[in-house]
């Protein structure tokens, strides 16, 4: 049996379902999971975690590519960043980016290439554009899995 560390809360404080979202703008966890999160079990928010990692990695492997991981790791622990280094190291270029992505001026320092849809953009724009995409697809499947099942006859 595999040993897992505790899932912590995904929220950063940015909650967009009290006021109507079914999805999170900031966590991208669907409304009922951000109510529910407390009484769920390790297993329920692995899956949650397991999910959301899926997805944000996908948003930033579409903009960025890691060159170099080990460089990444070691910047990322010298500049003081916090991110869980159990997740895909496409989530931890993510809080890279939340943490400085208008600081820095050569990606590759941090062991990390622009995709061709992203050269000749800001760091700032391609953090948000990650960030948009990252929300899409939560979106998607909420409409496509979980909002059928609530409907009600």
């Amino acid at each position: 049996m595999a040993i897992y560390n505790k899932v912590r809360t995904p929220c950063i404080g940015v909650c967009s379902t009290g006021i109507g979202d079914n999805v999170c703008r900031g966590c991208k966890r669907f409304a009922h999971e951000v109510i529910d999160w407390n009484a769920y079990s390790e297993e329920q928010r692995r899956i949650i975690a397991e999910r959301r990692e899926g997805y944000l990695a996908n948003a930033v492997r579409s903009q960025l590519e890691i060159t170099d991981q080990d460089l990444l790791f070691t910047q990322l622990r010298h500049q003081q960043i916090r991110f869980n280094e159990d997740e895909n190291p496409y989530c931890w270029v993510f809080e890279l980016l939340r943490a400085g992505a208008s600081q820095i001026k050569d990606p590759s320092e941090y062991g990390l290439m622009l995709a061709p849809v992203a050269r000749g953009v800001s760091l700032v724009e391609v953090r948000r554009r990650i960030d948009e995409d990252f929300y899409a697809l939560s979106e998607a499947y909420y409409l496509r899995f979980v909002a059928p099942g609530l409907k009600t006859a």
